[in-house]
């Protein structure tokens, strides 16, 4: 029998492998030009760096957070030639808090970063532009978040409950008790919650908190084992002391400690309150929700004797105001949890004239008995994914405008080729600053037929 030989090495076929670059390697960059996420791009010897807190033109020092391939995923650790448009950050945590990643920037500069990222998905996806661009729809740039879940993990080998948010591209939590994007009532409870957490008994048990602010305000704390007395009395003592409701979250689903108390938020321009829990889908930001809502009625332009769908309808935040001024609203949505609530807000809102359904809106929609009768105009809210399927067959439904609210302008600019196909213009659209300080795009979309 042959010996085998020890320590040979075949070269792949393809060449010799480039060496990974280690995580915490510092390396000096020259940004070239910033990426649709806000992140600054260097190619350098055969890979593509992705830089968080870097502006095109500058130098940096920049901390290797992780390869993949050919890319490497890095952060700004110092800055040796800043770019113009550089300001101070205007939070402690930046560079390490995951949340704000284009904080560096000025405001008018990030709402023209998204444009510009809405604009380049539109016509590399469509080959497509709108006939008119609308301004941006903003609102202040901190203090505008009224629900945040902040994350809470036990350290087994530091003995240690860290409170706060995720880290840059890593599953670390930042410890954070200010955080300048919360709305004010929510300030003090992200202040005094981590020492508050750290007094429980079993913390090793604990889940992520979740925080919001409405009508009410609410605690929701996760648990993975029932609660002790002591501990049940202490986030008492505390919400009492911050005069929020406290909600729990162990087996099944979130309940407030002490019912029959209301939770929601208003949509004051139509007297509209709309009962929320927590865990439920919610705008984070109410000034640019209730602006959004606005222009979307406004450019769909409901008229008194139309008939009006209303997809991925959630708890109502369109489908409401949208029956103020139409003849009648068929809205839908996937879950039938969200369908049930949305259902009881129209109801309590004396709201006659909406009706809710769920269905699988991954799925066309044509052979559903609501949608034979067809519809003046369609409003469709979906998530991240978009709405493929729905939108193949929007056609047929007979709807002359449409409003299309996206959260991602990717799938939006997919989507947009479908309607175009079917006879659809794109007569308008702009973005929405639904996260200030972040480089995550909402956007608004009007197609007309014909």
């Amino acid at each position: 029998m042959a010996k085998h030989e020890r320590g040979l090495r075949f070269q792949p076929t393809g060449g010799s492998r480039a060496p990974q670059i280690p995580v915490g390697k510092k390396q000096r960059l020259t940004i070239e030009r910033l990426a649709n996420d806000g992140r600054g791009i260097v190619f350098l010897e055969g890979r593509t760096w992705f830089v968080n807190g870097a502006l095109a033109g500058e130098e940096v020092e920049a901390r290797v957070l992780g390869t993949h391939g050919k890319v490497v995923e890095a952060r700004t650790e110092r800055v040796f030639k800043a770019s113009e448009l550089r300001r101070p950050a205007p939070c402690i945590h930046v560079g390490r808090c995951g949340g704000c990643s284009v904080q560096h920037l000025p405001h008018d500069e990030q709402l023209a970063l998204k444009q510009r990222m809405l604009a380049e998905q539109l016509s590399r996806v469509a080959g497509i532009e709108p006939q008119e661009w609308a301004p941006p729809l903003s609102g202040p740039e901190f203090g505008y978040r009224r629900r945040a879940r902040v994350a809470v993990r036990w350290d087994a080998k530091a003995k240690k409950l860290e409170v706060g948010f995720r880290a840059v591209a890593s599953q670390d939590i930042v410890a954070i008790d200010d955080c300048p994007v919360l709305v004010q009532a929510l300030q003090p409870i992200m202040q005094r919650l981590p020492n508050m957490l750290r007094r429980l008994g079993k913390p090793q048990s604990l889940g992520h908190v979740e925080l919001f602010s409405g009508s009410s305000i609410a605690v929701l704390l996760r648990h993975m084992a029932p609660l002790s007395e002591a501990d049940l009395l202490i986030l008492k003592e505390f919400c009492i002391f911050h005069e929020a409701q406290l909600w729990l979250h162990g087996e099944g689903q979130p309940e407030p400690v002490e019912a029959g108390q209301p939770l929601g938020f208003r949509l004051d321009a139509w007297d509209l309150e709309l009962a929320y829990r927590p865990g439920d889908f919610v705008q984070v930001n109410a000034g640019v929700n209730q602006a959004m809502v606005a222009q979307a009625l406004e450019w769909l332009a409901p008229q008194a004797d139309e008939r009006v769908l209303d997809l991925f309808c959630g708890l109502g935040n369109f489908a409401l105001p949208l029956a103020r001024q139409a003849r009648e609203v068929v809205a839908v949505e996937g879950v039938q949890a969200m369908v049930d609530r949305a259902a009881l807000n129209a109801a309590s809102n004396n709201v006659h004239n909406a009706q809710f359904y769920q269905a699988d809106l991954s799925q066309p929609l044509t052979d559903a008995e609501w949608a034979k009768q067809g519809f003046s105009a369609v409003l469709l809210d979906p998530p991240r994914d978009g709405a493929l399927e729905v939108v193949r067959k929007l056609a047929t439904l007979g709807a002359k405008r449409l409003v299309y609210v996206s959260c991602n302008p990717a799938t939006l600019a997919r989507d947009t080729v479908e309607l175009v196909k079917q006879g659809y213009r794109l007569k308008r659209a702009g973005i929405l600053d639904m996260f200030p300080q972040t480089a995550h795009v909402e956007a608004m979309a009007l197609f007309e037929a014909g």
